[in-house]
């Protein structure tokens, strides 16, 4: 079964990300599909996906999950600047 998870981080503020949007089969192909219609890359972590199903909406992410999740916002950095350097060239 199709799973996923948004999560939303505000970098001016003190605060941990936190899940906006989770789900399970039809209700993860609709969080897929809204990500694709605004071009927001997708990072498939199936165990880290597990672990974020567990939260509530609107909750923050726990500090045993910051490494993962950073990795997460590491990888979407590096996936907007190589978008970026493609429209340049």
């Amino acid at each position: 079964m199709k799973k996923a998870v948004a999560l939303q981080y505000q970098k001016n503020s003190n605060q941990a990300p936190k899940v906006v949007a989770k789900g399970k089969g039809e209700i993860a192909d609709k969080i897929l599909q809204k990500a694709k219609e605004f071009e927001v890359p997708i990072f498939q972590n199936e165990a880290l996906a597990n672990s974020l199903l567990s939260l509530d909406v609107d909750e923050q992410i726990p500090p045993n999950l910051y490494q993962a999740v950073a990795e997460v916002f590491v990888w979407l950095m590096q996936s907007e600047k190589k978008a970026q350097l493609s429209l340049e060239s």
